[in-house]
């Protein structure tokens, strides 16, 4: 297909600064792959989504993103706005090149610059759902957003707000596995009440609860093994009151995924997710804390055009 106009968005800071290092080589391969395009550099958070948002209101019909999961969300939530498409005939590229990437794991977007450069010349744009977050943000102001891949609350936001207080030089896998053993340590099990659909209401004593459009999330684990980002369903993994020494007996099954073969894990599917607490709950988006419960979480279907490999 041939695009009009081309705009590349990269966050220099992601993949712990890499991305901004290597940026003259990306940009000569990417001339090389692409032809002409234009550039545009974040330099705070939140800056993609704006610069997404500009670009296909300026007739962009191809954005690429390169970065992390956390650069991925905010360019996507730059391409829909009141769950209406800014231009529904865009399509979306995506290079991973930061610390978790956990979303590429799912899909088939290949790592590596040449190879993902590759995909989005010669890969097919294909529909993903995507998940729509109504929260409360750090503000205590109600705001909505938009996730590709998992939203959780509990632990995985605890986790992630560590992630992303830290550095990151260690790479994804040691960086969440030590947040996370971390967390356990000093975070506890929270009363969460919730409801899927138009099913009854739920509570449970647990360590997180995940809505999964990916399969994976926190550095590769995979928290929702049958998750696809196509179906229009959720994939929802409640950890529930598992003690903290069946925790670490169990932790490599978040890594293999077998953790649907722990007796206090269990995993359903649905359209939409409520989910309150009298506690202080921590959201992850996506590898971000944007803020806490309650939530209400709605499948927005087919909601994207992403380019991917054929295979």
């Amino acid at each position: 297909m041939d695009y009009k106009k081309t705009v590349v968005i990269l966050n220099p800071s992601s993949g712990n600064g890499e991305t901004g290092r290597e940026w003259p080589n990306i940009y000569a391969k990417a001339q090389t792959y692409l032809g002409s395009f234009e550039s545009l550099m974040t330099t705070k958070p939140g800056e993609a989504t704006m610069l997404t948002r500009q670009s296909l209101q300026n007739g962009a019909d191809r954005i690429i993103c390169i970065g992390g999961d956390g650069t991925l969300n905010e360019v996507i939530n730059g391409f829909v706005n009141d769950e209406h498409p800014i231009n529904k005939d865009a399509v979306l590229g995506f290079v991973p090149n930061g610390t978790g990437c956990d979303f590429v794991r799912t899909v088939p977007i290949p790592r590596g610059i040449d190879n993902s450069l590759d995909m989005i010349v010669n890969g097919v744009a294909r529909t993903i759902d995507l998940g729509r977050v109504e929260y409360l943000d750090k503000y205590d102001n109600t705001s909505v957003r938009y996730f590709h891949n998992i939203a959780s609350f509990g632990l995985g936001g605890e986790v992630v707000d560590r992630v992303n207080r830290t550095s990151k030089a260690l790479g994804p896998f040691i960086c969440f596995l030590w947040s996370t053993l971390i967390s356990l340590f000093l975070f506890g099990k929270k009363k969460i009440r919730y409801k899927i659909d138009d099913g009854e209401e739920q509570q449970a004593t647990c360590w997180n609860i995940a809505v999964a459009n990916g399969q994976y999330h926190g550095g590769g684990m995979q928290v929702a093994p049958d998750a696809l980002v196509n179906d229009g369903l959720f994939h929802i993994t409640v950890i529930g009151d598992i003690n903290l020494i069946q925790v670490f007996w169990h932790l490599p099954k978040l890594y293999t995924g077998k953790i649907n073969t722990i007796k206090q894990v269990t995993i359903t599917t649905g359209k939409s997710v409520s989910a309150w607490s009298d506690q202080r709950v921590l959201i992850d988006m996506d590898g971000e804390q944007p803020g806490y419960l309650p939530a209400k979480i709605d499948i927005v279907p087919a909601a994207l055009k992403m380019i991917m490999g054929r295979d």
